[in-house]
């Protein structure tokens, strides 16, 4: 897949890590948890990465330690779309746009190269990295037919009972094509409980164009846990050992 960017949320506080540093720089093994998510994004292909950053915007800065990648400022924290909405010239015109989390120091390079091809084979406007969970308390549901095709990914807060029953959850990671992105930020607009701008509200939208609009599901949710707390940065922590022995046994 030729020309992907990638556009990393990095603009969070963190308050549920009882620390004054901003969320994605605490550090896993003397690296901060965006660096993992930055190389994953260059090993699945990204020329150009773009971090979204907003509290403590210096300290990121300071801190990451790829120092080819770009920033813009979220000035205000008004959901994952606003937040998407705010790296709109770095984007472009064409080509692949990638959605990630700063605080997501488990995903691969692997899995994004496999939503990739999964994205580029079916010929989607877009494709949401999802993953099956025994606990999907919390989490955006990916809501399909009786056939098992893709109809609508839903916030917990704004789904019905029966939505909130399925265990397929909304990673917030993305594969766009960059011109119904852009075309779909545009047409964004604050209507939930929240009152903010929700990136899965795009999905609807390019979905209404009468594009291919899918997501591709993992079978397990560990690529896509984010770290929100101290006991889950030491779990992340865990599992990326492991991983580095298993790779050091090869």
């Amino acid at each position: 897949m030729q020309n992907i960017k990638a556009v990393i949320l990095a603009a969070g506080k963190g308050t549920r890590m009882k620390s004054d540093l901003p969320k994605v720089v605490h550090k896993i093994h003397g690296k901060c948890l965006v660096d993992y998510v930055i190389e994953a994004a260059r090993g699945a292909g990204a020329q150009e990465i773009c971090l979204v950053v907003g509290y403590k915007q210096d300290i990121v800065c300071s801190s990451v330690a790829h120092k080819d990648v770009s920033y813009v400022l979220q000035p205000e924290q008004l959901g994952t779309g606003h937040a998407v909405k705010c790296a709109r010239e770095f984007l472009g015109e064409a080509g692949t746009t990638m959605i990630l989390f700063g605080d997501t120091p488990l995903i691969t390079s692997e899995t994004l190269k496999r939503l990739a091809e999964y994205h580029e084979a079916h010929k989607n406007a877009v494709t949401v990295l999802s993953a099956l969970t025994d606990d999907p308390d919390g989490y955006g549901r990916i809501i399909r037919d009786a056939h098992g095709n893709f109809i609508k990914s839903v916030e917990h807060k704004d789904a019905t009972s029966n939505e909130r029953e399925s265990h397929e959850i909304n990673s917030g990671m993305y594969l766009f094509d960059t011109k119904e992105l852009k075309y779909a930020l545009d047409r964004l607009r604050p209507n939930n409980s929240q009152g903010e701008y929700y990136l899965p509200d795009a999905l609807e939208i390019i979905k209404e164009k009468g594009l291919r609009v899918d997501a591709y599901r993992l079978g397990s949710s560990e690529d896509i846990t984010g770290v929100n707390d101290q006991d889950q940065l030491a779990a992340a922590a865990d599992v990326i050992a492991l991983r580095q022995r298993q790779e050091s046994r090869k």
